[in-house]
This record gives structure tokens, C-alpha cells and sequence, in this order.
């Protein structure tokens, strides 16, 4: 489920989905393939990946990402990879099985060396698609730390002739993603900004303001929701100002961070445990919220605000959102 105001990040990118459903009807068809997804914070890269999820029919889909916080940490979003996969792992051969086990401290040993790694993760990821297509799905790639940066880099580079694709969706280009198709994500057209941006606004505006500040937010879908949330009516006069110095991912992330500040210090302090919980696993937010003295009720002001969606995962609004609860928390 798209979390409220999600659906207007979709417009003006049907080119984009109808080359994702082509990428997905050759991964079925066992083309297996990588695809990195390149844009600036806001620009529509999680809803893309949000579509390619809910659109893929018959597939098996494992979604990760990357966090900034923990990217010192080795290994760590791969094994968010494939910790929902280890149930085929005595399917893979010995040497493979130990570089798995190790990694994931299922089994003492000597840390296995890259190219052993990588052909384990490659060799059970393989082994899943046996039985239905597999689709890896990996959001903030810039965050990945290097050991799982390594060994999903390498599945990229080598997947062949099975139903298993990687999508890797990142602010930037690294160089372990170098010489994979990509596909860059610019601001939307003029026309479908305004689209977006009336979809935000609760009162009339005048057209040239408007035209500013579609000038001003470079068709960034994300900018053109929530920036209308914050100013005053004295601020849309003269446009929303956002040619000074703040970059506009700055800018955005401010904006979370304030309507953070306005939640219950008990819903604030749930966001942050989410935050710090990188899988989406409800049950482990609540054991850890049980443990501080969080109720449930707690999360009724985040999901009213659109912050956070709890279901099967915990889903924040944006990759911004989850940034902005984290830094904004005291090392306490």
C-alpha cells in the first residue's frame, strides 16, 4: 500500500514504468539482469521501486537498503538479502555453505574472502529462482557498506541465463555499479510539476507563483508535496526562496525533522526505533518499543502524519524521513 501522497510521485513517469515491466518480462523469461536507478533524494527513485514491487506478479521479491548510520557495519544489508533465503542454503556447495554461515555468524571461522562471498550470495540466490523468478531490490545503494557493496556488485555483474534480477536505486553512481544499465531519473515536466503541486495545495495560487516554484524545485516530486506544507502564505508571495544556499535534499529533510518536533514525545521516540531497526520488522520494533515503555497507541500520530506506514514492514514516507528522525535523535 502507498503511503498518502505517495501516488502523486508516480506522475509523469509512465516511460519509466513501461521500460520496468519490459526489464521484468525479460527476468521471467530467464534474462536475468541488473538495472541501477540513479537520482537526486525526492526525485521518485522508492516510489519507482514501490511499482516495480507491487507489479511483480509471479515473482519472489527480497527488498533491502541501505542505511547511513550502519554503513560501517559489514555485511549488514546483505544479510537482510539473504537471511529470508537461508532456507536453501544446504542446497549450495560446501565452500559456498561456509562463506555464507561465516559471514552471518552462523559458524565460527576465518572471514571468507570476497570472490568466495560473492559466488555464495550469486550461487543462492541462483538456486531460489529455481523455483520462481527473483527479484532483488536494493534502495539508498550509496549507504551499502562495502562488504555487502562487494558481493552484490558482484551478482550484478555476473547474473546470466535464470530468472534473477537486482535493481539498485542510489543517489549516485559508485564504482562498484559502473558498466551496469542505468537509468537516470531527472524533475518531471513543467506541466506534470503543476499537476503535483496543485495535488498539494489547499488554496488557490496565483499562476506566476506557481510558475516559480516549479521553476525553483527543478520538478523534484517529492519538493513540490512538501514544501507547500511549511511556508506561509507571505513565503508563497515570493516563491519558496529555494535558490539560496540549502541544497534542496537538505531543505526536504529539514521539513521532516520540524513535523518530527511536533509529535509526541512517545511517538518520536517510536520513529527513532524504527529508524534504528533496518529490516521493517514490526514484531522487533514493538519488542524493542515494549522494552522502553512504548505503547501502541504511539504510532497513530506518525501514520496520521504520513510519516510511517506499520503493516507487514515498517515503511517510512521517504528515505528523508528515516534520515531525518536519526540524526535529529541525541546520542542518548
Amino acid at each position: 500500500m502507498l503511503l498518502p501522497g505517495r501516488s502523486e510521485l508516480f506522475v509523469g513517469r509512465r516511460a519509466e514504468f513501461a521500460m520496468f515491466d519490459r526489464w521484468q518480462d525479460a527476468v521471467r523469461a530467464g534474462r536475468g539482469s541488473a538495472l541501477v536507478i540513479r537520482g537526486e533524494p525526492g526525485i521518485g527513485k522508492s516510489a519507482l521501486l514501490d511499482h516495480m514491487t507491487a507489479a511483480a506478479a509471479g515473482f519472489q521479491v527480497v527488498r533491502a537498503g541501505g542505511v547511513e548510520a550502519e554503513v560501517e557495519l559489514p555485511t549488514g544489508v546483505l544479510h537482510q538479502v539473504c537471511a529470508p533465503l537461508l532456507a536453501a542454503l544446504d542446497q549450495l556447495p560446501a565452500p559456498q555453505q561456509d562463506a555464507l554461515a561465516v559471514a552471518f555468524g552462523l559458524r565460527r571461522g576465518p572471514a571468507p574472502d570476497r570472490l568466495m562471498l560473492g559466488l555464495a550470495v550469486l550461487g543462492l540466490l541462483s538456486e531460489v529462482a529455481t523455483s520462481n523468478p527473483l527479484i532483488c531490490v536494493i534502495d539508498d545503494a550509496q549507504w551499502l557498506d562495502s562488504g555487502s557493496a562487494q558481493a552484490l556488485t558482484f551478482v550484478a555483474h555476473h547474473v546470466g541465463a535464470e530468472p534473477l534480477g537486482i535493481v539498485f536505486a542510489t543517489r549516485r553512481t559508485c564504482d562498484d555499479l559502473r558498466g551496469l544499465p542505468e537509468v537516470a531519473l531527472t524533475g518531471l515536466s513543467r506541466g506534470d510539476a503543476r499537476v503535483v503541486l496543485r495535488s498539494a495545495l489547499h488554496a488557490p495560487l496565483d499562476e506566476s507563483v506557481m510558475e516559480r516554484i516549479v521553476t525553483e524545485s527543478r520538478g523534484n516530486p517529492l519538493a513540490l508535496l512538501e514544501l507547500p506544507k511549511t511556508v506561509t502564505a507571505a513565503s508563497f508571495a515570493g516563491g519558496f526562496g529555494l535558490t539560496d544556499s540549502v541544497a534542496l535534499p537538505d531543505r526536504i529533510e529539514g521539513i521532516f525533522r520540524r513535523r518530527i518536533r511536533f509529535l509526541p514525545p512517545a511517538t518520536q521516540t517510536l520513529l527513532l526505533i524504527a529508524a534504528a531497526e533496518p529490516t521493517g520488522d514490526p514484531a522487533l520494533m514493538w519488542q524493542a518499543a515494549e522494552c522502553l515503555g512504548i505503547d501502541v497507541l504511539a504510532a497513530s500520530a506518525a501514520e496520521a502524519d504520513g510519516l510511517l506506514s506499520i503493516g507487514t514492514q515498517v515503511v517510512f514516507r521517504h528515505p528523508l524521513v528515516r534520515s531525518a528522525v536519526y540524526s535529529a535523535a541525541s546520542p542518548s
